[in-house]
């Protein structure tokens, strides 16, 4: 009597909630990178850095909450194990911090430079950039030389670099850069973690510093694997066929890069988890056919793990072939544990599996989490998995079986596409209106012509027959070009978005994993944080004026866009800007709506010196104004608030917002907090 009258008037809330948790049992693994992700951002958006014996009690504290789960009631050790592992991502990325730590440069150095190349590549003007380790600084200790230096080379002929050379030249270094506005990129956290204590540039040439040749490394396999690649395949077909070999993008002109990245097409360029999967899925699936044609192999051996291992193999030579960068490595360790799970007899691809990976990529790197590549990958691989998982239960809709390869095609690219598109606006503040229509034309062709071909010509490299291989890729690879510089020429195939709030793509992912990870009805719920982060996004502020951290350049909100103080110089800084505000319009037309910006100016008293000129007849300030000036004037400055290098220097960028009466100041520090990568004062403790 007592069941049928509580089934009469329904469960009491308490016993929904109870039937709910309990709905989610085999279904918590995927929350774990979740709960650590949470760790980890917590870690990075603190204001100052934490003492070390805080990241230690975190760290106790949650293997001691995990090894007290197993004594809780069942219903709360959820719970509980979320916040030991939010307490665990805190400490990991503490830890790592910690442990990357390295000397940074805490001045502008010319001198004489020398050190090993470890790394080559091109900087975003197109000029050949050398990371050094190994370095010797003039007058310096080895204490405070930092342990990596990135240059760009813009000086004339010299030696030609090769990874390994021991090299020296004469360099303008200073310490990497902070964000370029108040919340921005973090360029000095993002080198912190790269291992670079300083960056420059030298206008003259390259010296070899020592005769005997380095010994053998992947980096030197690389370069002389991309030079035969470009040898046999002349052209930007051979350079986009060395960047998918080899990882080196040298020979690719900006006009294709740009092209590629209007398209939605540039993840095919970078080695990453497309690369890393059809190149295993291809070996794969070539080893067990070759073993499943000898009968007596085929029913003694077990074919499909001999096969997971040969891919696994031919993937790890990839990676290191490859560089071996944070995507790459990321790709391989999401292939890795696919087929790992097909050596133990579990399902390839889940949504535990690529939770696993996740988990593998959080612990050791934390850092990147906070990067486009990682968003982007794992949203694109844990969207398509959902998306699959729910369509199995109705594969009959999607035709007859003939068409279906045709169809997951469509699928696959418009999933990816609508789970990356988000993060892919958020940080490059673009989109690529016909990305879906570029993908549609290039990725299958990219899965069973390319990268086969890739793979036999690499087979056939060791005796000089790479150029077959390679004349198959190019094919490929003329298509692909093609279609990318078609799409990108169409009438509003690139749209650009201002920058989103801090807390926008936090929301996004937490709503839209929410739809994906909790299981029942209720996880519809989760499409509400989604609706909210694209309500922010939409009336997202930008500042009124912004400041650089050097006062070289300002640049002042206008009902034509942002009008900058300068038509060139300080490049790298007014690209950013205008891409934050969804401007599309360059350097040089920014700097032609000066004018147009003085109301502005004086409405917040603000006066900009652009030159010497302007230096020397300053003739001092009244209280309350402002001045911004790339050196320190001559004139009083006592009474306003100067913006000057010597007082940048502490605040980093500025922005104002204009309010009622005056206006809001925000620096780049404010924003960043005071950390480990930006505070000689915190890394000389």
């Amino acid at each position: 009597m007592e069941d049928a009258g509580a089934g009469a008037i329904g469960w009491r809330p308490g016993q929904r909630l109870v039937a709910l948790f309990v709905m989610q049992r085999g279904h918590l693994f995927g929350w774990v990178p979740v709960m650590l992700g949470l760790g980890i951002g917590m870690f990075f958006a603190l204001p100052q850095e934490p003492p070390l014996s805080w990241l230690y009690a975190a760290a106790g504290m949650a293997l001691g909450v995990m090894g007290l789960t197993r004594v809780l009631p069942e219903l709360i050790r959820p719970v509980v194990m979320a916040v030991a592992l939010v307490a665990a991502g805190l400490a990991l990325a503490g830890m790592r911090t910690h442990l990357v730590a390295g000397p940074v440069l805490s001045f502008r150095y010319y001198g004489p430079v020398e050190g090993r190349i470890i790394a080559m590549d091109r900087s975003a003007s197109d000029a050949r950039r050398l990371t050094l380790d190994q370095v010797v600084l003039y007058n310096l200790s080895p204490e405070r030389t930092p342990t990596r230096v990135r240059i760009a080379l813009h000086g004339g002929a010299g030696a030609t670099p090769r990874p390994g050379d021991v090299v020296m030249t004469t360099a303008h270094l200073s310490p990497p850069g902070g964000p370029v506005e108040p919340g921005g990129f973090d360029f000095q956290r993002h080198a912190w973690f790269l291992g670079l204590g300083a960056v420059g540039y030298t206008r003259v040439p390259v010296l070899r510093a020592t005769a005997a040749p380095p010994p053998a490394s992947w980096a030197r396999v690389r370069m002389a694997m991309s030079k035969r690649v470009q040898a046999a395949l002349p052209g930007e077909p051979g350079g986009f066929a060395a960047a998918i070999i080899t990882g080196d993008r040298s020979a690719m002109a900006q006009d294709t890069l740009q092209a590629l990245r209007v398209s939605n097409l540039a993840h095919l360029l970078a080695i990453s988890g497309l690369h890393m999967g059809l190149l295993a899925g291809f070996v794969f699936a070539t080893i067990r056919l070759l073993l499943a044609c000898v009968p007596w192999i085929a029913l003694r051996w077990p074919i499909r793990k001999i096969a997971a291992l040969g891919a696994l193999g031919v993937s790890a030579g990839y990676l290191g072939l490859s560089g071996g960068n944070v995507a790459t490595e990321r790709a391989f360790v999401m292939v890795a544990v696919m087929l790992v799970a097909v050596l133990l007899d579990r399902r390839a691809i889940s949504l535990r599996a690529v939770a696993l990976a996740a988990i593998i990529v959080l612990v050791l790197r934390p850092e990147a989490m906070l990067g486009p590549g990682f968003q982007m990958s794992f949203a694109a691989t844990t969207a398509l998995v959902a998306v699959f998982g729910w369509l199995k239960a109705c594969e009959d809709w999607m035709g007859p079986r003939w068409f279906r390869p045709v169809l997951t095609v469509v699928i696959s690219s418009l999933v990816a596409g609508l789970a990356t598109a988000p993060f892919a606006a958020a940080h490059f503040n673009q989109i690529a209106h016909y990305g879906l229509l570029a993908n549609l034309a290039s990725v299958p062709l990219m899965g069973i012509w390319v990268m086969p071909a890739a793979v036999l010509s690499v087979g056939l490299m060791p005796v000089g027959g790479e150029a077959v291989g390679l004349w198959v890729m190019g094919l490929g690879l003329r298509w692909i070009l093609g279609v990318a510089h078609w799409v990108a020429a169409l009438d509003g195939a690139r749209g650009v978005v201002t920058a989103p709030g801090a807390y926008v793509l936090p929301c996004l992912a937490m709503g839209a994993l929410f739809v994906i990870l909790w299981q029942g009805r209720t996880r519809l719920l989760g499409l509400g944080p989604v609706v909210l982060a694209f309500w922010l996004w939409s009336g997202a502020e930008r500042p009124d004026v912004l400041i650089s951290e050097d006062g070289r350049l300002v640049g002042v909100m206008t009902d034509a866009g942002r009008a900058l103080s300068r038509d060139r110089g300080a490049g790298f800084v007014a690209q950013n800007w205008l891409e934050n505000d969804g401007d599309a319009a360059d350097q040089l037309q920014a700097a032609g709506r000066w004018e147009a910006a003085q109301d502005s100016l004086a409405a917040l008293d603000l006066t900009v010196l652009r030159g010497a000129a302007e230096l020397r007849g300053f003739g001092g300030c009244a209280p309350g104004e402002r001045v911004v000036a790339p050196k320190t004037p001559e004139a009083d400055t006592q009474p306003c608030t100067l913006y000057a290098p010597q007082t940048l220097r502490k605040t980093g960028a500025v922005a104002l917002y204009l309010r009622d009466g005056g206006a809001n100041t925000i620096t780049a520090r404010q924003m960043s907090g005071t950390r480990l990568w930006n505070s000689r004062d915190i890394r000389d403790q």
